[in-house]
């Protein structure tokens, strides 16, 4: 879990009287998950959160399934998803399923006329290539290449770009993303033994407050639909929030990996859980020390779990031809393994320098029209060769 934060001006007491230096009330908002069970922050607005002017015509924005039952494995160049000025038009859901979205994104201008709020989903941004700032009412975080952007469901942000070159992976997750619990002790504490710990886990940076009135454009989705909302103030105009819910970011880079003197199995790389997923960091890493060792994986059979990797960067060991920004999707029920070559390729290597993200879903992954366009068509062939 994230740890308590406090930024900006908060009274001594929740729930009590909270005045500015005109004797003009602060307006408390609590923003939550799970009802009042789970993460919370509570927030203090210049103007009420309710404010709201108009509201637009709904905008589908589901994704356009193509195949249901998938029994393929399968592989898409992510790189070939065209960029486009929008950041919302440039998100192209690739594969999804009850509990998860996953889509590209190629965005080559900021947010600057509008603002985004996830209603249904928490989201995790993978800073596949680009840098800039993440703006929100809880302040600004910056980010980079190898970054994991976690947005709560229910924040508004903007997205500003230093450049037109970016590539984003986005997953969206229907419930709560959360650090694995096994990472932790009972008291919410990252353990001595996690691959990362409290100081890899960056909140936002720097509160700044906007008292702005006018027509504030949040499109908010729900359902699979954006709703064009239209606010009287500017969404960022908390004076102080504290609390365990917020935004953040945490480098794959700052991933340890866990090694040993045989193979390891892919639950060592897990970084994030969610109900019925997890993903995975595969990251530079030394190989395994027995004398006897094989470093590259063993065949597997995935009889639970649809296996997706995003490959971001370097040799990675056990696949042929792949490039940067390729994914894989490795179905439930049938096995895979390294490709041929991999197994012999990879004894008396010392090390690999990969850099991959999995996710791993515990239940079948549906297809898109947008799959469909930059699949490798005969993936399936590979091991033949």
């Amino acid at each position: 879990m994230p740890y308590y934060q406090k930024k900006g001006c908060i009274p001594s007491k929740r729930h009590v009287q909270f005045r500015n230096k005109n004797g003009d009330l602060y307006h408390e908002e609590l923003i939550s998950s799970e009802g009042f069970s789970s993460l919370y922050s509570l927030a203090y607005h210049i103007y009420p959160p309710t404010i709201v002017k108009s509201i637009g015509e709904p905008i589908p924005f589901k994704p356009n399934i193509t195949q249901m039952h998938n029994m393929q494995h399968r592989s898409y160049k992510g790189w070939n998803i065209n960029p486009e000025n929008d950041y919302l038009k440039s998100r192209k859901t690739i594969l999804f399923n009850q509990d998860i979205q996953i889509s590209l994104a190629a965005p080559t201008e900021s947010i600057h006329n509008y603002f985004f709020k996830n209603a249904q989903a928490d989201e995790i941004l993978f800073i596949h290539q680009g840098s800039g700032k993440l703006l929100t009412a809880f302040g600004n975080i910056s980010f980079q290449y190898g970054d994991y952007l976690h947005i709560p469901r229910g924040i508004i942000y903007q997205l500003h770009f230093d450049t037109s070159e970016n590539r984003l992976l986005i997953i969206e997750s229907f419930s709560p993303v959360e650090f694995p619990k096994r990472y932790m002790n009972k008291f919410g504490q990252l353990l001595e033994h996690s691959p990362f710990y409290e100081r890899d886990i960056h909140g936002p940076e720097e509160l700044i407050t906007y008292d702005e009135k006018g027509d504030f454009l949040v499109y908010i989705k729900k359902q699979h639909i954006l709703y064009p909302y239209i606010y009287g103030n500017h969404p960022f105009d908390y004076v102080g929030w504290d609390g365990c819910f917020y935004p953040y970011k945490f480098s794959i880079h700052d991933f340890e990996p866990i090694t040993g003197r045989i193979h390891q199995p892919p639950p060592v790389h897990q970084t994030f859980e969610a109900h019925n997923f997890v993903v995975c960091s595969f990251v530079p890493r030394l190989f395994d020390y027995h004398p006897l060792a094989i470093p590259a994986p063993y065949h597997h059979s995935n009889i639970d779990s649809d296996e997706v990797l995003y490959y971001v960067d370097g040799d990675f060991m056990s696949r042929n031809n792949i490039e940067k920004g390729q994914i894989t999707l490795h179905p439930m029920g049938i096995p895979h393994g390294p490709h041929p070559g991999a197994i012999e390729r990879s004894i008396g290597a010392k090390e690999t320098l990969e850099l991959a993200v999995m996710i791993d879903t515990f239940k079948p992954l549906w297809l898109t029209d947008y799959a469909e366009q930059i699949e490798v068509k005969d993936y399936y062939l590979s091991w033949l060769h």
